[in-house]
C-alpha cells in the first residue's frame, strides 16, 4: 500500500495542486481497499494522517504524546521546526494552510466510509463466553467463526493497560493457535478442553466465542473488528 510520510503537506515543494494530487492519489487506493471491505491497515493509517494535519494546523506541540507508536523525537521537531518557518511566511503559510484545509476535509470524508464499514461488522458481531468465565479474563483465547464457513480460527489474548493523557486504556495482543472444523465433535466446549489440555500453561483460560454471518476479508477486517469489539465486550462485562 502506498503511504504518505509524517510530513507530506509541507515536504519539498508546497503547491496546492501537486499536493492535492498526491493525497487523490493516496485516497484512491485508501478507497479501493475499502471497496474490497478491507479496512486495515488502510483505516488506521488514514486517521494517524488526519490527526496530523489537524494537529499541525492547531499548532499543537504534545504531538509525542498523541503519536508514541507512530512519531520519533526527530519527526517531532521537524513538525514543529516547519510550523516557526511557515508561521513567519504569509504567503507560504496561506498556501499551506489551503493544502490541509482541503486534505482535512477529504480525509475526513474517507474516514467516514470506513468507520461506516467498521460499523455495519461490529453490530453484526456476536460474542459469548464460552463455558465459565474464570475472575481473570485478561488472557485466554477466542474464536473467530464467520459466514456459512465451518472454520474456527482459534487465537490466544492477553488485554493489558496503559495510561495516556492521565486515563487509562486497555489494549490487546493476540497470536493466532489454530484452526478447528466445526463439527459435533468439535465444539466450542470441546475445543475449550483440548486447549487446556495441549496448553498446560493456561490451566483456566476464559475464552469467548465471536460469531459473524458475514464473509469479509479475515486478516484485514474480521479479525481487526472482532479484538476492538472483545476488548469493549470485556470491559463492560468487568
Amino acid at each position: 500500500m502506498k503511504t504518505l510520510s509524517e510530513t507530506w503537506f509541507a515536504d519539498g515543494y508546497i503547491d496546492f495542486e501537486l499536493k492535492k494530487y498526491t493525497l487523490l492519489a493516496y485516497l484512491k487506493e485508501i478507497n479501493g481497499y475499502f471497496n474490497e471491505n478491507k479496512l486495515y491497515p488502510q483505516l488506521a493509517d488514514l486517521i494517524f494522517h488526519y490527526n496530523n494535519i489537524v494537529a499541525f494546523r492547531e499548532n499543537k506541540k504534545y504531538l509525542q504524546e498523541q503519536f508514541p507508536k507512530k512519531l520519533t523525537g526527530i519527526q517531532i521537531e521537524k513538525l514543529q521546526l516547519l510550523y516557526e518557518q511557515m508561521i513567519a511566511d504569509d504567503e507560504l503559510m496561506e498556501e499551506l494552510e489551503e493544502i490541509i484545509n482541503y486534505s482535512a476535509g477529504k480525509m475526513k470524508s474517507t474516514i467516514s466510509d470506513g468507520t461506516e464499514i467498521y460499523e455495519f461488522i461490529e453490530q453484526r458481531l456476536n460474542i459469548s463466553p464460552v463455558g465459565l468465565v474464570p475472575l481473570d479474563h485478561n488472557e485466554g483465547y477466542f474464536f473467530l467463526c464467520e459466514g456459512a464457513a465451518r472454520n474456527t480460527w482459534v487465537y490466544h489474548y492477553r488485554l493489558s493497560i496503559f495510561e495516556k493523557h492521565d486515563e487509562k486504556y486497555r489494549s490487546i495482543k493476540t497470536n493466532f493457535v489454530d484452526v478447528w472444523q466445526r463439527t459435533i465433535v468439535n465444539s466450542y466446549e470441546n475445543i475449550k478442553a483440548e486447549l487446556i489440555r495441549n496448553k498446560t500453561e493456561l490451566p483456566n483460560p476464559a475464552v469467548y466465542a465471536i460469531e459473524t454471518e458475514l464473509s469479509y476479508p479475515l486478516e484485514e477486517t474480521l479479525l481487526p473488528v472482532a479484538k476492538r469489539s472483545l476488548v469493549r465486550y470485556i470491559t463492560v462485562q468487568a
